[in-house]
C-alpha cells in the first residue's frame, strides 16, 4: 500500500497562498469600508442640505473664524432673532433661549428624555448608569444617590479626601516646582481623579505625585481614552459609520473595546475586594451602594463609573479655566485673598497645615460669586442634549418634531447679551452680589450644573473641592499663565479640556 509523503514545499505554497487571499480580501473590505463611509459623508455634504450653516458644518469652514465650534456656535445663536437655530444635518435644534430651557428641562420634562441615541453613543461606557438612562431606571438611581450623597457624612468624607490631597500632594508639588513651569490643567486632572477614585471605589491611583514628569495609571489612561473615543462617537457624519467600526473592531472602535476592557476589570476587582473584605464600615461610594443590597456587579460597576465620568473631568476643567481667568484679572484675585484674610485671620502663606474649614468657606460670598462667575463663562459641560418622544412647540415658537434632538447650551447662554447684559463678555464676579451676599441666579438662565429634576446632585460637593484647592493655591502661591492673551481651544470630548494644557509659572509667595 502507497502511502504519500506531504511536500513540505507544496505545504508552504498552500499557506502562502492562503495569506495572500486572506490579505487581499481583508484590504478590499477596508477599501470598500472607507469608501462607503466617503460616500455618506459626500451624499450628505451634497444632497441632504445645503443651507450656508449645514455647508459650514460639514467642510469645516467655520474654524477659518472661530478658534471653537462652541464659539461658532454661539455666534449662530446670537445672531439668530429667537436665539435658537437648527442644524439640519444633524436633526439638531440648538437653543440658549432661557425660557426655552425651563421647558425642555422642566414644563415638558417628560417629552424631553436623554433619548436612545444619546445611551447607544456612550452605553459601552456608562452602560445603565445614572447619566445614560431615562425613565424608572434613572428614578431609582436618582432617589439612591440623592439619599447617599445628601448625607452629611458622605460630604465630611470627600472634604477629608479633597483636603488630605491637597496637603499631601497638591502643595507639596507647587512647592517643588516654584520658579518652574508646568502644566495646571495635568495638575488638575490628576489632582480630581484621585479625589473621585478614592470617594467612589476607596482606591487611590496615585495620579499626583511629587516627581515630575509624573508617572503614568493605566487604568486613568484607560478612562480618558474611553470617554475621548465615546464622545467621538457624536461627530460621525452618520452613526452608521461608528457602528460598522465597532461590529468589525476596527480603528477607533477597537480601541476604545481595549480601553473600556481595563476600566471593566479594574471595577470588578474593586467589586470583588469589596465582598471579600466586607463594606459595611466603609465609606466609598460602591460600598454604600453595595450595603443598600444591591447584588448585580454590572449595575454597580455603571453607577460608579458614571459618577466617576461626572466628578473627575468636571471640577478638573473648572478649575483650569478659573485659574486662566484670574491671570487675566488680577484685582479678582487680590480681592478674594483680602476675604481669605478677613475670614481666617491669623492664616499665614507659609504654614502649609492651615485650612479653610467649611463654616469658613461659607461667609466667603465673593469666592462663591467668583466661581459663579468663571463656569457662567466657561461650564465645563458646555451643551447638553435631549430627544423629543412627541411634536411640541417651545416657547419661542420653535416647532419640534417627534425624534429631533433639542440641545441648550450653556457656554452661549453665559455669552448672550440678551441673557445677561451688554457686560456678558466681562469676567465680573460682582453681578452675583448684592450688597455683598451672593444671590443665586434663575437656574434656567444658568443652567451649568443643570436644572428641574435633572439638578446636578454633586453640586454642592464640586464647588467645595474647587474653594478649597482654589484658597489652598492662592494663598500660598502666584500662578502666571504663560500666554494669558492665547484664548483657550478645547478638544474634542464630553467636557471641556484644553488643547495644550494650560503652562503655568508657579512662585512661593512670601510671608
Amino acid at each position: 500500500m502507497n502511502h504519500s509523503i506531504p511536500n513540505p514545499s507544496s505545504s508552504s505554497l498552500w499557506f502562502n497562498s492562503t495569506c495572500t487571499i486572506f490579505s487581499f480580501i481583508f484590504f478590499t473590505f477596508t477599501f470598500s469600508f472607507s469608501l462607503f463611509s466617503l460616500s455618506i459623508f459626500i451624499l450628505r455634504l451634497k444632497l441632504w442640505c445645503k443651507c450656508s450653516t449645514c455647508q459650514s458644518f460639514l467642510t469645516s469652514s467655520w474654524s477659518k473664524d472661530f478658534n471653537n465650534l462652541c464659539d461658532w456656535y454661539t455666534h449662530l445663536l446670537s445672531k439668530s432673532p429667537t436665539g435658537t437655530i437648527h442644524i439640519h444635518i444633524l436633526g439638531n435644534i440648538i437653543t440658549a433661549d432661557p425660557k426655552n430651557v425651563e421647558h425642555i428641562l422642566k414644563t415638558k420634562f417628560e417629552n424631553y428624555p436623554k433619548g436612545k441615541p444619546f445611551s447607544i453613543l456612550l452605553g459601552d461606557l456608562l452602560g445603565k448608569g445614572i447619566f445614560n438612562v431615562d425613565g424608572d431606571s434613572w428614578k431609582c438611581q436618582r432617589k439612591m444617590a440623592s439619599l447617599e450623597l445628601g448625607s452629611v457624612s458622605i460630604r465630611m468624607h470627600a472634604f477629608n479626601i479633597v483636603k488630605s490631597e491637597i496637603q499631601t500632594r497638591l502643595i507639596p508639588l507647587l512647592n517643588s516646582v516654584s520658579g518652574q513651569v508646568l502644566d495646571l490643567q495635568d495638575v488638575f486632572r490628576r489632582f480630581s481623579f484621585d479625589n473621585i477614585c478614592k470617594f467612589s471605589f476607596g482606591f487611590d491611583p496615585c495620579c499626583l505625585e511629587l516627581s515630575l514628569p509624573m508617572p503614568s495609571s493605566e487604568f486613568a489612561e484607560a478612562f480618558d481614552l474611553a470617554s475621548k473615543l465615546s464622545a467621538q462617537r457624536g461627530l460621525s457624519p452618520s452613526s452608521l459609520i461608528w457602528k460598522v467600526k465597532r461590529v468589525l473592531n476596527l480603528w477607533s472602535e477597537k480601541e476604545l473595546k481595549s480601553a473600556i476592557k481595563i476600566v471593566d476589570q479594574f471595577a470588578q476587582r474593586m467589586i470583588n475586594q469589596r465582598r471579600e473584605l466586607g463594606f459595611s464600615d466603609k465609606s466609598d461610594l460602591l460600598s454604600r451602594f453595595m450595603a443598600t443590597m444591591i447584588d448585580d456587579d454590572k449595575y454597580l460597576r455603571d453607577i460608579v463609573v458614571s459618577f466617576l465620568l461626572a466628578g473627575r473631568d468636571t471640577v478638573a476643567s473648572g478649575l483650569t479655566s478659573f485659574f486662566w481667568l484670574l491671570s487675566q484679572n488680577p484685582k479678582v484675585e487680590f480681592t478674594i485673598r483680602d476675604e481669605l484674610e478677613k475670614v481666617t485671620a491669623g492664616f499665614s502663606p507659609s504654614n502649609d497645615q492651615d485650612f479653610v474649614m467649611f463654616d469658613q468657606m461659607r461667609e466667603m460670598h465673593y469666592l462663591h460669586a467668583a466661581l459663579c462667575e468663571s463656569l457662567r463663562l466657561f461650564p465645563p459641560v458646555q451643551f447638553d442634549s435631549k430627544f423629543a418622544q412627541h411634536d411640541d412647540v417651545l416657547p419661542d415658537f420653535t416647532f419640534v418634531r417627534k425624534g429631533t434632538r433639542v440641545t441648550y447650551h450653556p457656554y452661549a447662554m453665559g455669552r448672550m447679551e440678551r441673557v445677561w447684559g451688554s457686560d456678558c463678555l466681562e469676567f465680573k464676579p460682582e453681578r452675583w452680589l448684592k450688597n455683598g451676599i451672593y444671590v443665586p441666579e434663575n437656574p434656567y438662565k444658568y443652567p451649568v450644573f443643570q436644572a428641574g429634576l435633572r439638578v446636578c446632585l454633586g453640586k454642592e460637593m464640586a464647588l467645595v473641592e474647587m474653594k478649597c484647592v482654589v484658597l489652598a493655591i492662592i494663598k500660598r502661591f502666584n500662578i502666571q499663565v504663560a500666554d494669558p492673551n492665547q484664548a483657550p481651544k478645547f478638544a474634542p470630548g464630553l467636557t471641556a479640556t484644553v488643547r495644550g494644557g494650560l503652562p503655568v509659572l508657579v512662585q512661593r509667595r512670601e510671608a
